[in-house]
C-alpha cells in the first residue's frame, strides 16, 4: 500500500501519537510519503491521509481534485466530521482492512463575471458549501432561481448552499437542518435574513441552482468551503452538483449519530440517564 500524507501544520506529524502511527505503518511495509500539492501525488497511491481537522481535509480534498484517490481524515483531539477519526483507529483500520470508501458529493459553481480578487486560483468544486456574503456595511439582497424557479428576494448578510455533508458546518450555525452524508439533498439557506419569514429551503441534488445580487456596495465576498474571492455585485453564480464525488474513507466503527453526540452534544439531557450510551 502506498499512502500520501497531507497536513498544513508539519508540527502534527512530530506527535508522539502520529510518530507512533506512522512507525507501525512502515512497520507493516506501507509506503508513505508527504505532499503539498495535487502534482505531488505519485502513481500507485492508495490514498490521501489528511491529517488535521475538517479545515485540513477540505484542503486535502481540493489537492485530489479528479484523481478519485480516497481521503482518509485523521484528527488530533478537535471537533471533525469529516476528520473523525484518531490516529489509533485510522492505524488499526488500514493494518487491518476494516474500512470502507464512500462518496461524497461535490458542489461545482461557475460564475459570469468578473472575479475581482482570490487567494489562490479559482478552482470550482466544494464539499461543504459555496456562500455569498455582504462585504460592507449595506444589506445583501439575494435573488435565487431553482430549477428556473424563482424564490422570493432573501435580504440577509447572505446566502449559502450547502451539501448534506455541509450541514454540520456554516448551514449548522445559521439554523439549516442536519442531514445524513447520504441524504441526496441540498440546503439553501440565509444568512442572518433581514425576512422574518424566511427559512432554509432543502432541495434535490438534481437542482441548477442560480444566484444573482443587488447591493449597494462595490463588491462582495464569495467562498467556497475555507477559499475566498471578490465579485462585483453583477456577478451570476451556478451551482449544481459535479460529475465526480470525493471518496472518503469510512472507519468500520464510524457512525455520524455517535459524532453527533458526542462532538455536539446532540439531545444533551439529564433524563436521558445512559440509556442512549
Amino acid at each position: 500500500m502506498k499512502i500520501a500524507t497531507y497536513t498544513r501544520h508539519d508540527n502534527l506529524m512530530e506527535k508522539p501519537r502520529m510518530a507512533a502511527m506512522m512507525q507501525r505503518l512502515h512497520g507493516a511495509s506501507i509506503e508513505t510519503y508527504p505532499i503539498n500539492a495535487g502534482s505531488d501525488i505519485r502513481p500507485g497511491t492508495d490514498l490521501v491521509l489528511s491529517v488535521g481537522g475538517d479545515g485540513t481535509f477540505l484542503s486535502a480534498s481540493k489537492r485530489v481534485g479528479e484523481a478519485g484517490i480516497p481521503v482518509l481524515g485523521v484528527n488530533l483531539g478537535r471537533l471533525g466530521f469529516l476528520s473523525e477519526n484518531s490516529p489509533e483507529e485510522s492505524c488499526e483500520a488500514l493494518l487491518s482492512g476494516r474500512y470502507e470508501i464512500e462518496d461524497r458529493t461535490l458542489l461545482k459553481t461557475s460564475i459570469e463575471g468578473e472575479i475581482l480578487d482570490a487567494e489562490t486560483s479559482f478552482w470550482p468544486y466544494t464539499l461543504n458549501e459555496i456562500s455569498v456574503l455582504r462585504s460592507g456595511a449595506a444589506i445583501l439582497g439575494v435573488d435565487v432561481s431553482i430549477d428556473g424557479n424563482r424564490l422570493p428576494t432573501y435580504w440577509a448578510d447572505g446566502l449559502l448552499v450547502a451539501t448534506s455533508s455541509g450541514s454540520t458546518a456554516y448551514s449548522l450555525s445559521v439554523g439549516g437542518p442536519i442531514c445524513t452524508p447520504d441524504a441526496k439533498v441540498l440546503i439553501v439557506a440565509p444568512i442572518a435574513p433581514h425576512n422574518l419569514n424566511v427559512r432554509p429551503l432543502v432541495v434535490p441534488e438534481s437542482s441548477r441552482i442560480r444566484i444573482s445580487l443587488k447591493s449597494r456596495d462595490d463588491r462582495v465576498m464569495f467562498s467556497m468551503d475555507n477559499r475566498n474571492v471578490l465579485l462585483p455585485p453583477s456577478a451570476v453564480i451556478e451551482v449544481e452538483v459535479a460529475q465526480f464525488s470525493l471518496k472518503r474513507v469510512r472507519l468500520e466503527k464510524s457512525s455520524f449519530i455517535k459524532a453527533l453526540t458526542t462532538k455536539l452534544f446532540w439531545g444533551e439531557d439529564i433524563r436521558n440517564g445512559s440509556e442512549q450510551q
